[in-house]
């Protein structure tokens, strides 16, 4: 019997995808699901190559297409030297997801430092920015572009002691929203996905009771899995979702309606 996912033509051949931020978590998880459904995927990292190198290796060993490319997705001239690499190697990107982020720190509003906040934005609103910028003229040429951002949960519950990562994320969205209408009359659909807390290896130290505080308020009663996350950003990377834009899929288990 075929996969599902081959009778249901949910399909990426042919297509390149770039993950940001796509050496561990979920970044690497949507990387992986990318390549199984055909895509061509540029893994990116911005300081440990080790683990870059190391997701690119297993999508080669399942049999499929990767690439590494390691820098800053918050600099402009760094995207440029990447987007570069890509084009020489695949001819350009088609589907873009936006997945890197920051440290992120949780503090009382009086005591956050501007350049917390600046962090925050550089990450979620300047390298989406930046990345869409350089990458959309290919996509526009082909008449068919995605664009797919890793929002969170947390801009719709407004976390409260979180306000430099929701108030970025709200203005992540907000530009996605805006850049649906003004891309949907060239084929380039953006969308948003967020999750909720999908505990990856970057949570290995939060205190137990943290997280069962946590999971007694998922509907669902089980936690989130990155690939939970990567089968919707995959949805949305898929020429199926095409009528589908400037929406947000929010993957928490039924802790947000809206």
């Amino acid at each position: 019997m075929q996969d599902m996912h081959t009778e249901l033509g949910l399909r990426l051949d042919g297509k390149v995808a770039w993950v940001t931020g796509s050496s561990r978590g979920l970044g690497k998880a949507i990387a992986l699901l990318l390549s199984r459904l055909g895509a061509k995927v540029v893994v990116n990292c911005f300081s440990n190559i080790p683990l870059g190198q190391a997701v690119v290796d297993e999508i080669i060993a399942e049999g499929g297409q990767a690439l590494l490319v390691a820098g800053d997705v918050m600099d402009q001239s760094e995207i440029q030297r990447m987007a570069q690499e890509i084009e020489k190697h695949w001819g350009g990107v088609d589907v873009l997801v936006t997945n890197a982020t920051p440290f992120q720190p949780m503090r009382w509003v009086a005591d956050y430092d501007w350049s917390e906040y600046q962090s925050m934005y550089d990450a979620f609103v300047k390298s989406p920015f930046l990345l869409a910028q350089r990458l959309l003229p290919r996509m526009k040429a082909g008449g068919w572009g995605r664009i797919v951002q890793i929002t969170s949960e947390v801009f719709h519950e407004g976390t409260p002691e979180f306000s430099a990562y929701v108030a970025a994320k709200g203005a992540q969205v907000g530009w996605s929203r805006s850049m649906a209408k003004e891309l949907a009359a060239d084929g380039i659909t953006v969308n948003c996905v967020a999750p909720g807390w999908i505990p990856v290896e970057r949570h290995e130290d939060v205190p137990q009771d943290i997280k069962d505080n946590y999971l007694k308020t998922v509907p669902l009663s089980r936690w989130g899995s990155p690939m939970d996350v990567a089968w919707a950003v995959a949805w949305f990377a898929s020429s199926q979702s095409g009528f589908i834009t400037g929406q947000t899929l929010i993957v928490n288990g039924g802790r947000s309606m809206h």
